[in-house]
């Protein structure tokens, strides 16, 4: 049984929430289609199918089929040695097996290959490695199209664009024309002649039937698959206008024309969108920053020389040079060298980050001051730029659960509108008041512009657009402080969270022990006793041991190699240098070799009470002082923790530490709430509890020894730094390792849905008041199209506005 597969299509020429529908249903309907989800804002289908039944191919087919496009890029590339009718099946073979891979041609005479791919699938590099792999060479190739997706996107932007400035340039003047005759300006025996609203109808044609063409070519393809969207309000409503008024021309109904109208309708909808379109495009800035941050070529140290190659050929293991001032080009552990990184748009730390060797470095990042070498480890697709652009373009691919509420309304919306522009017509031509005598409106036009009025009013796109906008902008503006939040139903369910659970060792803390107090006798100083016992613990392999070591390193301590050395399980290690005997351990192992503690007891207590473990030095048979080593409690964990509780919620540290250290790491910090002595697999448990309680639980651990209680929580948070954290299973991720990222993400997390309940309020509300009163007759159709193409360009905008707010 083979596994399902997902991919994502970007599709080209959606305009509303009902095309959203359109293209699911339809696609849901293909025999191995498991769901699809398409996602207005950033026009992508994500689709889950079975390959062993049905192909991209076939995807790709279908969406086209129901009137929309899929972008694709088409590279035309250049091959050595490419002459045989043979090696053109076996390459196009080969090809055309890949994924994302829609068309593979050979041209024996020119020596090359055309292919026509989905960018959203795969790559220029992925089918140079697949040619490659075929056993054939490439020529280089200038003119190979790159950002296929954006460009597609850009292509349609500006064809849009041009379809405007052709609609404005005939509406404008007609519109001029139109109220100069219902002012008088013209007079009235040359505005009401036959030639005038022959000119008219003919500068009004090419906006009619030219720039509007799109919207009854979507209007038919709606109508033949079984439903109805904005295409069909639009082409119906300037359509009536325009057809009523060739009548009147024609002298078949008596009345005022309404040219203008149609053409202006058609003007000021394609403006909105047009406005939309830029709009929208700034929704997806994280993302092309994030991209951004990628050089295109990167320095190698191969065969004993450096080398300038695309970021695309470096492998695992290449010893890869950055200068100062260069952005890192993959992932790596730096082996010569020493720098300070500004890792900012990756990590949402500010600060610059100290790098020397084994420090591992991110690719994206940039070198700011210090000459280093470094060996890749993760290139491609598996760095962690790429794992993070990976996952916001998947969270912005999803729906919230809030959304469904919108979607459900769009589905029937056009149809209501319809049939509410119908009551609107025969309610005015059975119940409207008599016409006044000298009204140039009759009974049937006044029936018909408020048919107009209320067809063109109707906005589904508002809707449509006003939850997935959110999610981009919210989920983009995470990445870029360091808050990955892998699905936008995490992102709503954060919004919610009343109860925080924070493990303790990593994510209160810094994760490793460290040296944090040093009590010596009057014989010794400080530095004394650190370098004896820290040179007997450099033998040991034991954390505790290794903290003193590391205490050594930082005061620059020369370590002396013991001239002997014994480890006593549970107690400590003993040993002998420069003649002197050392000792190293706990009152056990003291009370073992016969070293009196003295005063030295109340010391190591009040050291315990305080969560520290406490380790006597003893030298010749004496103590001669106390190093206590604790994991150290993060910069910032205290501060994150009180901002936490400011916000209304409740914090509590889980562990399995023992209770005593437990509760003096809890109110080193604040947190009162401490559960102890907890093994991991009884995590999951607790949390369990809370949410039997009613509460809504935020689990923050490390992702690995805490993921039972990651998954069972509502939301998991994975708290850690390195290129491992890409790989957690947490739907929401920290780069950094500062508690702050979870404030960070609650606060996003509560603007963003704050932000779509605007939306739709707004979106609801237009259309809940607008089309009552465009019913009534209280709003003529120029100014309802006005009103339609503003209101999603309102929701975007305001979406937008989440980039500028602060969640500190």
């Amino acid at each position: 049984m083979t596994e399902n597969r997902q991919v994502v299509l970007p599709v080209i020429g959606m305009t509303c929430a009902n095309c959203v529908s359109t293209i699911e249903r339809n696609v849901k309907k293909l025999p191995g289609v498991n769901g699809s989800i398409v996602n207005l804002s950033t026009e992508r289908a994500t689709i889950d199918f079975d390959p062993e039944k049905i192909q991209v191919s076939d995807l790709v087919q279908k969406i086209e089929k129901v009137g929309y496009g899929v972008a694709s890029g088409k590279m035309n590339i250049n091959l050595k040695r490419f002459s045989d009718i043979s090696d053109s099946i076996r390459l196009e073979k080969t090809l055309t097996k890949k994924d994302g891979i829609l068309l593979a041609k050979a041209n024996i005479a020119t020596e090359s290959i055309l292919v026509r791919f989905i960018p959203t699938i795969t790559d220029k590099e992925d089918i140079y490695a697949a040619i490659k792999q075929a056993g054939f060479e490439i020529l280089d190739n200038e003119n190979i199209e790159e950002n296929v997706e954006d460009n597609a996107r850009h292509a349609e932007i500006d064809y849009q664009k041009k379809l405007l400035i052709i609609g404005i340039i005939f509406s404008l003047p007609l519109l001029v024309y139109s109220m100069a005759g219902d002012l008088g300006i013209i007079p009235a025996p040359v505005f009401h002649s036959i030639w005038s609203k022959i000119l008219m109808m003919v500068v009004a044609a090419p906006v009619q039937f030219y720039v509007g063409w799109q919207y009854y070519v979507g209007a038919y393809k709606a109508i033949r698959n079984g439903s109805a969207n904005m295409d069909v309000l639009v082409a119906l409503g300037s359509s009536v206008a325009y057809i009523f008024s060739v009548f009147v021309t024609a002298g078949l109904l008596h009345g005022h024309v309404y040219f203008e109208t149609a053409a202006v309708i058609i003007t000021l909808i394609k403006l909105g969108k047009f406005l939309e379109a830029r709009a929208k495009g700034r929704t997806s800035d994280s993302i092309r920053r994030l991209m951004s941050l990628r050089p295109n070529i990167a320095t190698v140290l191969r065969d004993g020389k450096e080398q300038e190659i695309p970021v695309g050929d470096v492998l695992v293991g290449d010893s890869v040079i950055v200068k100062p001032g260069e952005s890192i080009p993959v992932d790596g552990i730096i082996s010569q060298g020493s720098t300070f990184i500004d890792e900012a748009m990756v990590t949402g730390e500010s600060i610059p980050s100290e790098k020397t060797i084994e420090s591992e470095v991110i690719g994206g990042t940039i070198n700011l001051n210090g000459w280093f070498m470094f060996s890749a480890t993760h290139v491609g697709k598996d760095t962690l730029l790429a794992q993070i652009i990976k996952m916001v373009e998947d969270a912005q691919g999803s729906k919230a659960p809030i959304q469904k509420l919108a979607d459900k309304v769009s589905a029937i919306f056009v149809p209501v509108v319809l049939g509410l522009a119908l009551i609107t017509f025969t309610a005015w031509i059975v119940l409207g008041s008599p016409m006044p005598m000298d009204s140039e409106m009759t009974p049937l036009t006044r029936a018909l512009v408020n048919m107009v009025a209320v067809l063109v009013i109707a906005c589904p796109c508002a809707m449509g657009l006003a939850t997935p906008t959110a999610i981009m902008v919210g989920t983009g503006k995470g990445a870029e402080i360091g808050v990955l939040i892998k699905s936008s139903e995490a992102l709503e369910k954060t919004a919610s969270i009343d109860t925080v659970v924070l493990d303790k060792t990593g994510t209160i803390t810094l994760g490793q022990p460290a040296v944090t107090d040093i009590y010596t006798s009057d014989k010794y100083s400080d530095d004394e006793v650190i370098r004896m016992a820290a040179s007997l613990e450099n033998s040991s392999e034991h954390p505790l041991g290794q903290a003193i070591v590391a205490e050594a390193g930082n005061r620059e301590i020369i370590l002396i190699r013991p001239d002997l050395f014994s480890s006593k399980t549970g107690m400590g290690v003993i040993g002998e240098i420069e003649g002197k005997a050392i000792a190293v351990g706990n009152i056990s192992l003291m009370n073992e070799e016969g070293i009196a503690l003295n005063n030295w007891g109340e010391k190591v207590t009040r050291l315990q009470e305080n969560g520290k473990t406490p380790m006597l030095v003893a030298i010749n048979g004496e103590i001669a002082g106390v190093v206590a080593v604790a994991d150290k409690v993060k910069p910032s964990s205290m501060q994150s923790i009180n901002r936490l509780k400011k916000l209304g919620i409740n914090v509590m540290m889980i562990t399995g530490d023992n209770l005593r250290t437990a509760q003096a790491v809890g109110a080193s910090v604040g947190i009162e709430n401490v559960i102890a002595e907890v093994l991991p697999g009884n995590k999951a448990a607790k949390v369990k509890e809370l949410q039997s309680a009613g509460k809504h639980v935020m689990m923050v651990g490390d992702g690995i020894n805490d993921s039972p209680a990651l998954a069972q929580a509502d939301v998991g948070v994975a708290i850690g730094t390195g290129t491992d954290i890409a790989m957690a299973s947490a739907p929401i991720v920290l780069v950094s390792g500062d508690l702050k990222g979870v404030v960070n993400s609650i606060n996003l997390a509560k603007n963003t849905v704050r932000t779509i309940k605007q939306n739709l309020f707004w979106a609801f509300f237009y259309n809940i008041i607008l089309i009552p009163v465009a019913a009534f007759g209280l709003l003529i159709p120029i100014f309802a199209a006005g009103a339609m193409a503003m209101s999603s360009v309102f929701v975007v905008m305001n979406s937008l506005r989440l980039s500028k707010k602060s969640v500190e």
